[in-house]
């Protein structure tokens, strides 16, 4: 039986420095998604600002239900450690904004009376999922990042897919047509 192109998993490519420096401006050089981290250096132009944030939720049966409940001695769940993990990066040169990319992680797991995981160990899973997730988009808009941050200021806009930002030509290079063989990217993923 076929699967649907939906329910396909995404080939994840293996972590790489994106094709420009960057400087940190917001965040921890250590807390960052692996493609950032890998291109940091504190001499460039263009700035990297990311942020996270987490969320827990965690649901328990109560203790009056478990405890006359037999199936709890044999393991059953007795609730769930949940995180929400939000990320947003921006990437600027300037005053321009070359990209902000943002995601949503949802991890929970559930614990018994013999086996609890750790909020630690939900959390940092989390962080884990959501830098992977931001890191996917910038591999996927890593040609546009590398064209826009090789472009200088006030040299001619390059015409873009629909959907996507217009950027500077490269110095010496003339205006390029639209790219209409191209599909454009969904805006979801900006």
């Amino acid at each position: 039986m076929r699967q649907p192109a939906a329910a396909l998993a995404v080939t994840e490519a293996p972590a790489h420095p994106l094709p420009f420096k960057g400087r940190l401006a917001d965040g921890e050089p250590d807390a960052v998604p692996p493609a950032v981290a890998m291109s940091l250096s504190s001499t460039s132009a263009v700035t990297f600002s990311y942020r996270e944030e987490l969320t827990h939720d965690d649901y328990h049966i109560p203790l009056i239900v478990t405890a006359f409940d037999p199936v709890t001695y044999v393991g059953a769940p007795l609730g769930d450690l949940g995180v929400t993990a939000f990320a947003q990066l921006s990437i600027t040169d300037g005053d321009r904004v070359l990209g902000d990319y943002t995601a949503k992680v949802h991890l929970s797991k559930s614990y018994t009376l013999y086996k609890e995981p750790t909020h630690r160990e939900v959390e940092e899973a989390a962080r884990a999922a959501v830098r992977e997730k931001i890191d996917q988009k910038l591999y996927r808009d890593e040609a546009r990042l590398a064209q826009a941050v090789a472009a200088a200021p006030g040299q001619p806009a390059v015409a873009a897919a629909p959907g996507q930002p217009a950027v500077a030509a490269a110095p010496g290079q003339p205006a390029a047509p639209p790219a209409f063989d191209q599909p454009a990217a969904p805006a979801a993923d900006k």
